[in-house]
């Protein structure tokens, strides 16, 4: 500095001196704090895209339902019926899945399985060796009274295949009479995917085939719950199993919100319905479509019934 300059000019320059200081260090602060903040972010994303891709993608819980209905006669009073759905294989789901699926269908000892539709995904290059695996795993799932399924807006000739081979009865617009230790039977209607060849009046022409007992007990498997309201207008039934919503795969919790529906599945995509005297239950499903699921894990739904 030299020796001409003011006390003024002195103190002055000092001052931006000082200035220039203060504003580099709140610069390198702002830079640290920004730095900090992106670092955060990445680790929430990645944390939150592996729990959404990877760990709640796979972890199947196992849902449990007691059905009560007077109808229900009594040699089927407790009864339980396992319902698989939407699988999609080939997404989240794969062998090792599949292994654990059997198990905890097999551990829960079902009288009767229902397949609500869509095995394999849509974009899936199926093996003939993961087909022979899946077939094998698929039959050596237990039903004392059988194991059904219907196809799903996914489904193909391919998957009537693996059913067959898998001991699965495929109800194409049609119904069976499960019997349980008496004369006294249940009605299993299984409608085919509102895109494929679905037949409401063909499904249920077991109230067209003479005197039968209009006040049978009536359940239904369908792939898209929507159809439900298409059904009541003609036909009572007492018990609805549906599939395709995935229950939107995204729920926001305390108000179950989807904020991504699907045509089949606007006006129904929940868990659980009352629907006059009717009951419509919807699968999670097992598998994925987006790659994704929140707070909305992959389930099996397992259900009692009885008349008590």
């Amino acid at each position: 500095m030299g020796d001409n300059m003011t006390r003024e000019e002195l103190n002055e320059e000092i001052q931006n001196e000082i200035f220039k200081e203060e504003k580099k260090e709140s610069r390198k602060k702002i830079i640290k704090t920004i730095l900090k903040v992106t670092g955060i972010l990445i680790i929430l994303l990645t944390l939150f895209y592996t729990y959404t891709t990877y760990i709640s993608t796979v972890k199947i819980q196992v849902r449990e339902y007691r059905i009560k209905n007077s109808k229900i006669p009594d040699s089927f009073k407790g009864t339980k019926i396992i319902q698989l759905s939407d699988l999609h294989y080939g997404s989240t789901m794969g062998k090792d899945e599949i292994k654990k699926i059997v198990k905890l269908t097999n551990d829960r000892k079902p009288d009767i399985i229902v397949f609500t539709g869509d095995l394999i995904n849509k974009d899936y290059d199926l093996k003939i060796k993961e087909q022979e695996q899946l077939i094998t795993q698929l039959k050596s799932m237990n039903a004392t009274l059988g194991k059904y399924a219907i196809f799903g807006d996914e489904d193909n000739e391919k998957i009537a295949t693996i059913y067959n081979q898998s001991d699965f009865t495929i109800l194409r617009n049609e119904y069976d009479l499960i019997y349980k230790e008496d004369n006294n039977p249940i009605l299993l209607v299984g409608l085919s995917s509102a895109k494929k060849d679905q037949n409401i009046e063909k499904a249920y022409s077991y109230f067209k085939e003479g005197n039968h007992n209009i006040n049978i007990y009536t359940i239904a498997i369908l792939h898209e719950p929507d159809t439900v309201d298409d059904i009541l207008s003609m036909y009572q039934t007492d018990l609805f199993l549906g599939g395709h919503s995935h229950n939107g795969n995204i729920r926001l919790p305390i108000i179950h919100y989807t904020p991504f529906k699907i045509n089949g599945a606007k006006k129904y995509d929940q868990d659980y319905y009352k629907i006059e005297q009717s009951e419509l239950y919807i699968s999670s499903g097992l598998g994925t479509k987006k790659g994704i699921r929140l707070f909305c894990r992959p389930s099996i739904n397992f259900f009692r019934i009885s008349n008590q």
